[in-house]
């Protein structure tokens, strides 16, 4: 046995070495993650809950909302109204005196409930029975308050009293009994009353017990003529202010929430006054005032983001004690100010314009196409019948004028039988002419202004050669790209036509000139010759100036006359052409 048990602790030698590093190599990895943990747990604890205050209820629009769960609450989408509800632990011993509230990405400084005290004067009777009382209250904190008694200044404060019917007697009050869980400090200092009477001096009815002047030589904490009283009236106090050299006041050091503490005179030393007195009362005061106990903070109108609610304890002088809680809350984004549903909106948006857009370019190309078609086709029947009258009707209006020529050379005819004929052969002729020109009117190769410009020249040459009247063209280069309207065509040229007959019938002239130019998509046409002219008004019916100022107004143009007496006679024609190709 001694020989294998030996043997035994031999073989288990090399297995202690591996086990201590393995354990070594354990703890070196769980002790960081588990002091981590710990750390983190610590810091959660610290920052976000305290033992002495509590946040015990969140209420959106009238409804309860759980506060299960450490996660950020959501208030919902534009929520009217917000309280939060909060307060003092009852089982903690280290319960806050008072309590102040901040929404962290709202408001902007600490807020806490209206406590208020008081400095009064009550008013009593020859029975001793109160009949009156004035009350100047004060709440938060005093201007220049830093949270000590040493360092923070006094302000002045004066009021004014007439006294009351059947008062005989007054108090002067200081006091915590304000609205319930009203806590804090509120010192007053050089507290003093007079009263005058008609014209008489005024006469001070209450000196400051601490005035050193007065040399009142009190040792205890309680001035003469005066008495602490309240439910807790050991709140009622002396202190000391100020610096070199300290200074004593009244005070109320109110700690308690349910109850409240006071100094007031007794009726022994109460001072007597007349009805109808003006009463001065002036004293120096400096305060801290909140509330402690259950408070609540509401909010309306919360705008959209995320808030940290935080309550924080405060002692008696209104200095923070580290306690705090706090609860996250959001106002979440509606849904259509999202970044993605604004993102997906104008994608959508997007998509629909251009959508909208090939439709609609679409739907254009479509009437454009059915334009052209009509026009193409409308254009096709123009040539075809310019074709017609110009081969068939031509042709037969030609043949009667050769045959009627004939008759007319034919001596075997009677006088009057070739004089006939003499006019069906001139009638014949210009109807042939006419005829031309409705082939010219109505054939769409002839619709651009070049070729208008062209026909114009030759109507008017001939129209001046039958009657051996002078004529001089200034055309400018009319561009044989641009497009006009077979109605447009037609009224230009019948206009000029018109003019020149005027011209020839009217003016005695010996000399007409054509002027023709195109500019800025502008066309204009001048007649002017150098006969007798007249006066426009007077002749505008009978010259048929009329009907050529109608013409220009039918293609959206107008005709202006200039007309003097033996200086001739000018027509200006002006329009904007209109492409026929953009009549659609």
């Amino acid at each position: 046995m001694p020989i294998n048990s030996n043997h035994h602790l031999e073989r288990n030698v090399p297995i202690r070495p591996v086990r201590r590093r393995l354990l070594m190599i354990a703890t070196s990895i769980l002790l960081p993650i588990c002091l981590c943990t710990a750390l983190a747990m610590n810091g959660v604890g610290a920052s976000g809950k305290s033992d002495a205050l509590k946040i015990q209820s969140l209420t959106v629009d009238g409804k309860q909302v759980s506060l299960q769960g450490g996660q950020s609450k959501s208030l919902g989408l534009f929520p009217e109204s917000v309280s939060f509800g909060f307060g003092s632990t009852t089982n903690s011993g280290q319960k806050a005196v008072r309590i102040r509230y901040k929404l962290e990405g709202y408001d902007v400084n600490w807020h806490e409930g209206l406590g208020e005290m008081y400095v009064m004067i009550r008013f009593f009777n020859d029975a001793g029975d109160q009949i009156a009382e004035n009350r100047y209250k004060v709440n938060g904190e005093s201007m220049g308050w830093n949270g000590s008694l040493t360092t923070s200044p006094l302000a002045h404060r004066r009021e004014t009293i007439v006294v009351p019917r059947q008062a005989s007697r007054f108090w002067a009050v200081i006091s915590s009994g304000g609205p319930p869980a009203t806590v804090g400090i509120y010192v007053v200092a050089n507290l003093v009353v007079s009263k005058s009477s008609g014209n008489s001096a005024s006469v001070e009815l209450i000196h400051s017990p601490f005035d050193q002047r007065l040399n009142n030589g009190f040792t205890n904490q309680t001035p003469p003529g005066w008495m602490p009283d309240g439910n807790h009236s050991s709140m009622a106090k002396i202190v000391d202010f100020g610096q070199h050299p300290q200074t004593k006041a009244f005070a109320i050091l109110d700690e308690d929430p349910i109850s409240h503490a006071e100094w007031h005179m007794i009726k022994e030393t109460a001072p007597a006054v007349t009805p109808g007195d003006n009463m001065v009362v002036e004293w120096d005061e400096m305060y801290s005032i909140g509330m402690g106990d259950f408070l609540e903070a509401r909010y309306e109108k919360l705008p959209v983001g995320h808030f940290l609610f935080r309550v924080s304890g405060v002692d008696v002088m209104g200095n923070p004690t580290g306690e705090e809680t706090s609860l996250a809350v959001l106002v979440p984004q509606p849904f259509w100010k999202t970044y993605w549903f604004l993102g997906a909106a104008f994608s959508v948006l997007t998509a629909a314009m251009i959508g909208s857009g090939r439709y609609f370019v679409w739907q254009r190309m479509q009437r454009e196409m059915l334009r052209l078609k009509h026009q193409g086709a409308l254009e096709q029947e123009r040539l075809r019948i310019a074709h017609d009258i110009h081969d068939d009707l031509g042709a037969r209006v030609t043949q009667i004028s050769l045959v009627s020529a004939m008759a007319q050379d034919n001596p075997t005819f009677p006088e009057k039988a070739r004089a006939d004929f003499d006019r069906i052969s001139k009638m014949s002729r210009e109807l042939v002419a006419a005829l031309y020109e409705t082939v010219w009117a109505v054939n769409p190769e002839n619709d651009n202004l070049d070729a208008l410009g062209n026909y114009i020249c030759q109507m008017v040459n001939q129209l001046c050669e039958r009657t051996q009247l002078r004529c001089r063209f200034h055309v400018l280069d009319l561009p044989h790209e641009v497009q006009v309207s077979s109605q447009t065509r037609h009224n230009i040229s019948m206009a000029v036509k018109e003019a020149v007959h005027n011209v020839i019938k009217h003016a005695r002239a010996s000399e007409v000139t054509i002027r023709m130019a195109f500019e800025q998509g502008s066309l204009t046409v001048t007649v002017q010759d150098d006969g007798c002219g007249f006066q426009p008004h007077a002749g505008m019916a009978g010259n048929g100036l009329t009907n050529m100022k109608q013409r220009l107004k039918n293609i959206g143009g107008h005709c202006l006359f200039e007309s003097k007496t033996n200086h001739g006679t000018t027509v200006s024609m002006r329009l904007f052409v209109k492409p026929a190709d953009q009549c659609f």
